[in-house]
């Protein structure tokens, strides 16, 4: 693969380079695939819907402007708005479940521990789901993809101060929401 940097990816990309587009691909498909699946818990409608966002990138790739906004930003608010309308169209809950390897990490841990964990990760799972989509967006792209503050405010059209008074309300809610849970199971 030619190793080139986004913008000038991008300017060959729109001239109908597919080779520089594959570059933008390679870059971000990992990522966006990542945000994706987090927002809808099942790994096949995730590729489904990021091969939707390259799709849908490289048929407007001509139209895509640089207005001081990485172009990854561009890339998730595409996935973000595909996001919306799938959940919109199938009205389903958003599900994340357990990974294998997160258990196999912990393999020597001894039983009754690996339960323990695996029901405060589920607890906060659920807890994280009942969230606004913005403040779930937020946590995705803070913890997921470990984006700055100002990275996160592009993609998602805020301030950084924005970003981090949201962040600051999101961690609050989550920790009431919490201890509310454990106070109650």
């Amino acid at each position: 693969m030619l190793e080139i940097n986004d913008e000038t990816a991008l300017e060959e990309a729109a001239q109908g380079n597919a080779d520089a587009f594959g570059v933008l691909y390679e870059r971000y498909v990992g990522r966006i695939y990542n945000y994706i699946y987090y927002r809808t818990g099942n790994p096949y409608d995730a590729e489904d819907l990021t091969s939707r966002v390259f799709y849908r990138a490289s048929s407007h790739i001509q139209q895509y402007r640089n207005m001081g906004v990485p172009f990854s930003a561009w890339l998730y608010r595409i996935a973000h708005n595909l996001v919306a309308n799938w959940h919109r169209d199938n009205s389903r809950h958003q599900e994340v479940p357990l990974e294998d390897d997160y258990q196999l990490q912990h393999r020597s841990e001894h039983p009754e521990m690996k339960l323990e964990r695996n029901e405060e990760l589920e607890m906060l799972l659920n807890t994280i789901r009942k969230l606004p989509a913005d403040r779930q967006q937020l946590i995705i792209l803070k913890f997921v993809d470990h984006l700055s503050n100002a990275e996160v405010g592009q993609i998602m059209g805020r301030s950084e101060g924005a970003v981090k008074s949201l962040y600051h309300r999101t961690l609050l809610t989550l920790r009431e929401d919490l201890e509310k849970t454990d106070s109650t199971g």
